[in-house]
């Protein structure tokens, strides 16, 4: 499993939320098989997300079309976006 993490400040998490569910990339085509977000406990206006791939090349082709959504709302929406591709080396429930 492939995850591909991205971390931004966003100008409020209504407006960021009703664009992410508008699917502008279209998660399932693009191979998300789940996704997660995440808010720090301190900072209601920086989101974390998790979109978790089969593979390596659905997980930069995905980087490569938000970088192409990105550079039309940042600034507006969004604020320095940080892009991280982590491969699970370990995981168990304990």
């Amino acid at each position: 499993m492939t995850t591909l993490r991205i971390e931004h400040k966003i100008s409020s998490y209504d407006g960021w939320k009703k664009t992410f569910d508008l699917d502008p990339i279209n998660r399932k085509k693009s191979g998300v098989k789940h996704y997660r977000i995440f808010r720090p406990t301190d900072d209601e206006n920086f989101v974390i997300i998790d979109l978790e791939f089969e593979n390596l090349s659905e997980a930069k082709a995905t980087q490569a079309a938000l970088q192409n959504i990105w550079g039309r709302v940042e600034g507006s929406l969004i604020f320095g976006p940080k892009v991280s591709i982590l491969n699970v080396v370990e995981s168990t429930d304990v």
